[in-house]
């Protein structure tokens, strides 16, 4: 609920005082900018902790928690600032709190027993730890018992019969000074309710047991833990109130702004941090993380002539601590420093990694991916030869192996299959052309070069082939510059042919005059700047890349296993080359999905704007996929994968619709139904004239 309250206010810069929050997330001023308390953070009380260890010499300890928050930050706090310090954590164990703890503690007690620890942190709530120690002295487990703050000094603690008996018990507590008057302002109020009785309780008030209070309840103020919490809140009310004083510029009688005056919460938050007050000789004051500049008190158990647990101040904590070794008396059989030290096994591929200042006092800890045991009493791990790799807990390194995409495997199998499809499908288009080479349809459609545009087609599709099996320094530096080449072959024909068409659509009067010009050297001289230029840009590619060999000698070993693929590097000219055809496809589209369909003609126009469309379409959808692809061995497929894609398209959407005619419609493939596009008659619309059914249907049959 602190947590929730805390990020809530802290959103409105409304400032929040917590006489009880410990935890020591909240001094992340990210999560809680307006937080403040005060009582210490609990990683102070892990680091008294911690120095009271050290101190003592004891670096082989159990931590045990209560399975909450509280417990479980503090059993990770312990854990961490121990091993920081050379302190081995021998075992941690949390007390479970809403389910039955008895087998859980018996666990937990039995794995003290055999890691044969001589110190205990507990790290729990109050009533957790009562149901721990009540199972420590029914199996007379003895030792030395570190308390927190949260039971250290509590009444349902100290009452627990035969508690004397289970050792030394050293706590901490907030080091706090009593409310003098609390008592007497208690005692007196409780003697004003027992007087008031004969009003019956009002069924709205909050507390309707107040009015059974007595002077006899006075001892509900002088427990330890309520004279430590009354401070705390007094604390937190005093430093709300003086930091509103100030803020209002009060003197000791009047104040300088009026009492109508707004306060806004940021600026009291601001005045906040910057308050200090003095409660009861307590100076109290906050730092940048709000908290308050309170530490510990030491404390150790001792049971009095007449049964009593009261506590004996040995030393105390404000950033370092201080005690006294002579203050602490110890139950044990010399009444000397009882020591707790450690030792384990390490499993294969684990070194011994020594903590505090003795060699038997040790940690198993696993040899990362990269280094490896060599000897079993290694107390570090070696760092692999150059060249070679491991992984994690290992006992020798090894050199790495390079998975490619062999002939033999599925993908590479599928792969094939589809080359060899579209090649088929481009080869019997191909077969239908070259088998009416004559015709309209076929001069129409780029005559020559169609073939010559199938044929490249067809070699883009089979260089995808160098993308499977053992690569080399030479079919990498060939692999992206020949499909790229090939489909620059293809694409610019097609664009030629749709700037044709956009010539003759726009600019009829003179696209007559003019055809004979394009189709002629004007075409190869397009095409042919078109491969210059893509060749430019593969040949800066190929000089700015790194070749495989010197890719893989450069390559970090980190791995044992990983799949090789010719780099692609710089990504800018795979970007530059993909680009350049896309932009060509894109002219393509430019030019015809807007072009005036010929009347009573086949509408060559349509067939490139599809065409050219689902090649854009398809190499938009490529970028993000294989951008976010982070597998080499899937960038290669994807790649693959979409230049077939593509190229299948084009034959789709360009050479199957003239293959139906061919086949299927040869009445239709004559000079009347590609006179615009062979001889630049003007196109004319197919609202300008009417039509006979006879002639509709021939259309629609075109179409």
């Amino acid at each position: 609920m602190v947590s929730v309250i805390g990020k809530l206010m802290g959103f409105f810069l409304m400032p929040q005082i917590s006489y009880g929050a410990t935890s020591d997330k909240f001094s992340d001023k990210r999560l809680y900018p307006s937080f403040f308390r005060t009582v210490p953070s609990d990683k102070w009380q892990v680091e008294a902790i911690v120095q009271l260890l050290k101190e003592l010499n004891w670096n082989w300890v159990a931590v045990v928690g209560s399975e909450e928050e509280y417990g479980q930050q503090g059993v990770q706090e312990f854990s961490k600032i121990a091993s920081n310090n050379s302190v081995c954590v021998a075992y941690q164990g949390l007390i479970p709190i809403y389910t039955d703890p008895a087998p859980a503690i018996n666990t937990i007690i039995t794995n003290i027993i055999d890691t044969k620890v001589g110190v205990v942190v507990v790290f729990s709530l109050v009533d957790p730890a009562t149901d721990f120690f009540k199972e420590i002295i029914k199996r007379n487990v003895t030792g030395v018992w570190i308390g927190s703050t949260s039971w250290s000094i509590h009444t349902q603690m100290t009452s627990i019969p035969g508690i004397h008996k289970v050792g030394t018990i050293i706590g901490f507590s907030d080091r706090t000074r009593p409310l003098d008057l609390l008592p007497a302002y208690t005692e007196e109020l409780f003697n004003k309710l027992s007087e008031d009785r004969s009003p019956p309780p009002d069924p709205l008030n909050p507390c309707p047991q107040c009015w059974s209070l007595s002077s006899d309840n006075i001892t509900l103020v002088t427990q330890p833990v309520l004279k430590r919490t009354a401070f705390s809140v007094y604390a937190a009310i005093y430093s709300v109130a003086q930091a509103l004083h100030n803020l209002l510029g009060c003197g000791a009688t009047t104040c300088e702004r009026a009492t109508d005056t707004k306060i806004y919460p940021w600026k009291l938050l601001e005045t906040l941090r910057n308050t200090s007050v003095d409660v009861n000789g307590t100076h109290l004051e906050f730092d940048s993380e709000g908290n308050p500049n309170i530490g510990y008190n030491l404390l150790q158990w001792n049971r009095t002539d007449s049964g009593k647990i009261d506590f004996i101040d040995i030393g105390h904590f404000d950033k370092k601590l201080n005690f006294s070794k002579r203050l602490i008396r110890w139950h044990t059989k010399d009444s000397k420093i009882p020591e707790s030290k450690c030792s384990s096994n390490c499993d294969p591929g684990q070194v011994r990694r020594v903590k505090g200042f003795h060699s038997c006092c040790f940690d198993c800890i696993d040899c990362m991916a990269g280094t490896f045991q060599e000897n079993e009493e290694d107390i570090l791990c070696k760092d692999c030869p150059k060249g070679e790799w491991s992984e994690k807990r290992q006992t020798n390194c090894t050199k790495p192996t390079f998975i490619v995409l062999s002939w033999d495997k599925p993908e590479a199998l599928a792969m094939t299959l589809a080359v060899v499809l579209v090649v088929v499908c481009q080869g019997s288009v191909g077969v239908v052309f070259l088998k009416h080479r004559g015709t309209f349809l076929v001069k129409a459609s780029g005559g020559v070069l169609s073939f010559v545009a199938l044929l490249s087609l067809m070699g883009a599709c089979l260089s995808l082939l160098l993308f499977l099996g053992q690569p080399g320094d030479v079919v990498c530096r060939l692999q992206l510059p020949l499909t790229s080449i090939f489909q620059t072959v293809a694409l610019s024909i097609i664009a030629f042919i749709s700037l044709q068409i956009f010539y003759v659509s726009e600019f009829p009067k003179m696209a007559a005059s003019h055809l004979h010009v394009l189709r002629g050297p004007g075409i190869w001289l397009f095409v042919l700047v078109c491969c210059v230029v893509q060749a430019g840009i593969c040949g800066w590619f190929v000089g700015e890349g790194l070749s495989l060999s010197t890719y893989m000698a450069n390559m970090k070993i980190d791995f044992v296993t990983k799949f090789l693929a010719c780099p692609v590097e710089p990504l800018t000219g795979l970007a530059l080359m993909e680009g350049f055809i896309s932009a060509l496809a894109l002219i393509s589209f430019m030019c015809t999905f807007m072009a005036i369909k010929p009347l009573h003609q086949y509408n060559l126009a349509r067939d490139i704007t599809f065409a050219s469309l689902i090649y854009c379409v398809i190499w938009v959808t490529f970028i993000p996929i294989y951008i976010g692809q982070n597998q080499v061995k899937f960038k290669s497929i994807v790649h693959v994968s979409f230049t077939l894609a593509s190229n299948f398209g084009l034959v789709a959407a360009y050479y199957f619709p003239k293959c139906y005619l061919l086949l299927r419609k040869p009445e239709l493939n004559t000079a009347e139904h590609f006179c615009t596009f062979l001889e630049g008659v003007p196109p004319t619309p197919t609202e300008e004239e009417p039509q006979s059914q006879t002639e509709s249907e021939q259309s629609s049959k075109v179409m």
